[in-house]
């Protein structure tokens, strides 16, 4: 359920601002209705340890795992200014060494000479200019009397001298910009770096191993940018301090008594009706809690003044995996898998339960249709073709089914899913507006009927029943009226205003009506992705029942790749289709927008925060 909130307002004298904002911290149940940032330096602290603490991983020695020591803050910040230092040196010797090298890159081809020479010589009174020039340019340079030349070696295939005194500009040439040190010195200084930036990288070794004193010292940093932005966030004149959010209703006893023990004045209202910042928070009961992993995941969340669908999100969600997977023997892997990481962490957590419960429902789907890895081979397992229901049998032969009675039992399966859910959807939008004492609940109605008669058509048209047409186009037309006649009313309009809303929306509701039969038929997609998924697994062992002999290896090898790209596929098969059933088709018909504020109050965390 979503729990139902109370705007707050607290007040406190500006000398009691601090004790003030420690207690609802420690209280921890006040949603800020506004948040300034924290102070720059307090959230660059949280920023700057999070950077190098990441850095810092790449340090850690393969094979080795942190230590368990929590550093003091005094030994911690003594590390930590070592740490930052090393990383800022090490990037400056990297550009050092880079520098050095481009620099004998560029010199190399004049060969190894002293810089210092060359200045020699200039202080002397020579003052040599080194150039790089073409034939024509080197002829013209040679034949000038009045230009005293030395030819040089070749440089990159060009003719090179060495001139008194700068060239002409009317010649062509590329002159040398003399380097401030030799190659031998740059390759020594070079070596210098390499062997500095060694004692660093050993520093940041050492500090890898105090990770934890990192993740420590980053939840304390984190923790004060969230009383930075409280404190920020309070506003005051020269009197008092206030502070307003949302709370919730079972939590105000607690905060009375808090408030009483710190001294703080306070008001409480109901939330304003047009307030659309009202966070939520959801209670999950121990059935429901096993889809949060996947809101979390997803990043859903229901609106403050929407429905908590999540019992029926789990319960559709279980059957559209094992339905979209729909292999037992897969399942059986996925069962495995969540035992391997629940003997590992040691700890049952709503997600490792969630993957049971889907694994459980994949077998059971798989078994009562007989798919088991894809094998027909299955059927001649008596125990395993008792498990099935022969009109859901994928191997229909063995049951004297046919194939296309068995496809058209799917199917409409699918499509009774599909008719169910959405009609649930809509009896849930009833119920919430009769509360609500919302007229336009006729109007759900409507879509609830619309639902049926589209679900009758499915069947007609895909699958062929024998179903009088007539009777559900006249169920089509009453819902289409009861949607324009009521789907405009609201408890803030009057009848006339919610009647001619709803009429001008005439041509939309016919749109969606339409829609709705779409809606209804995209369930079918249970159906065809497992279909899909069965015969992929087929095609593979067909091809690896094709290797014999010595060639049994490879065989194995196709059945692995083959059967794990499957399951790769029907996992993103559920993500694309499963999710998208509930999120889409179901929520539309529920009125559901997934528009909800996530509950974030005010309080002192115990680990860091993403």
């Amino acid at each position: 359920m979503i729990e139902k909130m109370k705007m707050v307002h607290v007040v406190t004298t500006v000398s009691g601002k601090e004790q003030m904002l420690e207690g609802l911290r420690s209280l921890g149940v006040l949603h800020l209705a506004e948040k300034q940032s924290a102070d720059r330096s307090v959230s660059e602290r949280f920023s700057t340890l999070s950077k190098t603490a990441m850095s810092l991983k790449d340090y850690l020695p393969e094979k080795e795992k942190p230590t368990d020591e929590i550093l003091s803050d005094e030994d911690f910040e003594k590390l930590y200014s070592d740490v930052l230092g090393a990383i800022d040196k090490k990037s400056n010797l990297a550009q050092t060494i880079s520098m050095d090298s481009a620099e004998i890159e560029r010199i190399t081809p004049w060969g190894d000479f002293s810089p210092e020479d060359v200045k020699y010589l200039k202080d002397k009174g020579y003052d040599l200019h080194f150039y790089k020039l073409g034939k024509s340019e080197f002829e013209e340079v040679v034949a000038d009397e009045n230009i005293r030349v030395i030819r040089l070696s070749e440089v990159d295939k060009m003719y090179a001298v060495a001139v008194f005194g700068a060239l002409p500009q009317t010649i062509s040439a590329s002159e040398l910009t003399l380097p401030e040190k030799s190659i031998a010195e740059l390759k020594k200084e070079i070596e210098s770096c390499n062997a500095e930036t060694e004692e660093c990288n050993k520093l940041l070794t050492k500090a890898s191993a105090y990770e934890k004193s990192f993740n420590a010292q980053m939840l304390k940093a984190q923790n004060a940018e969230i009383f930075s932005s409280a404190s920020l966030t309070a506003q005051s004149d020269e009197d008092f301090v206030w502070l307003y959010g949302y709370m919730p209703e079972a939590d105000i006893e607690d905060f009375k008594s808090a408030a009483k023990a710190g001294g703080w004045a306070w008001a409480m209202e109901d939330v304003a009706e047009d307030d659309d910042n009202v966070p939520t928070k959801m209670r999950y009961n121990k059935v429901t809690k096993l889809i949060e992993p996947l809101f979390d995941i997803l990043g859903i969340l229901p609106g403050y003044r929407e429905q908590d669908v999540s019992l029926w999100f789990l319960l559709f969600f279980s059957v559209f995996v094992a339905m979209i997977i729909g292999d037992a023997g897969y399942g059986c892997l996925i069962l495995i898998a969540a035992i391997a990481i629940l003997v590992k962490n040691k700890k049952m957590t709503n997600t490792i339960f969630l993957i049971f419960v889907l694994s459980c429902a994949t077998i059971v789907w798989g078994a009562i249709t007989g798919t088991w890895f894809g094998m027909e081979s299955a059927m001649k397992v008596p125990f395993l073709k008792a498990l099935v229901i022969p009109n859901f049998a994928n191997y229909p032969e063995y049951f004297n089914v046919t194939a296309t009675v068995q496809q058209n039992t799917i199917m409409k399966f699918s499509f009774s899913l599909g008719a169910i859910q959405m009609t649930l959807g809509s009896i849930l939008a009833v119920r919430r507006k009769l509360s609500e004492k919302d007229l336009s609940f006729v109007a759900d109605i409507g879509w609830a009927i619309a639902v049926i008669a589209m679900y009758l058509l499915s069947l007609y048209l895909v699958i062929g029943e024998n179903i009088p047409v007539k009777p559900v186009f006249i169920a089509v037309g009453i819902a289409f009226v009861l949607v324009v006649l009521f789907g405009g009313m609201s408890p803030d309009k009057s009848f006339g205003a919610g009647l001619k809303a709803g009429l001008a929306d005439a041509f939309t509701v016919f749109l969606n009506t339409i829609s709705c039969f779409g809606n209804v038929m995209s369930y079918i997609r249970l159906f065809a992705v497992g279909m899909a998924s069965l015969a992929i697994a087929q095609s593979f062992n067909d091809i690896a029942a094709g290797f014999k002999g010595p060639l049994i290896i490879v065989a194995i090898i196709v059945v692995l790749i083959g059967h794990g790209l499957n399951i790769i596929m029907a996992f993103l098969s559920v993500i694309v289709h499963g999710v998208r059933l509930n999120v889409l088709e179901f929520s539309g018909q529920v009125g559901l927008e997934w528009a909800g504020v996530a509950y974030e109050p005010f309080k002192k965390n115990n680990k860091v925060q993403n």
